[in-house]
């Protein structure tokens, strides 16, 4: 599954992080890496960007550059 269709206050572990260039290089710096816990807090009215609760703070992206990051659902 990919993060942009995480569903709403659901945890899940980053596995991969995709894009290429700069992009994944921005994602990286902006401490979305693999193994790391992820949540969607909130997404926008018109579903565009969504925020993420990542180590420790919000984070607010794109749901085209969410699409780029694999995440694997965390279990209850």
């Amino acid at each position: 599954m990919t993060l942009d269709m995480l569903p709403l206050g659901q945890d899940a572990v980053i596995t991969a992080v995709g894009g290429e260039g700069p992009l994944r290089c921005r994602l990286l710096d902006m401490g979305l890496i693999p193994k790391t816990l992820v949540r969607v807090e909130k997404v926008a009215p018109l579903g565009d960007p969504i925020e993420l609760w990542v180590r420790g703070y919000s984070l607010s992206l794109r749901k085209e550059d969410a699409h780029n990051i694999t995440v694997e659902v965390r279990k209850a």
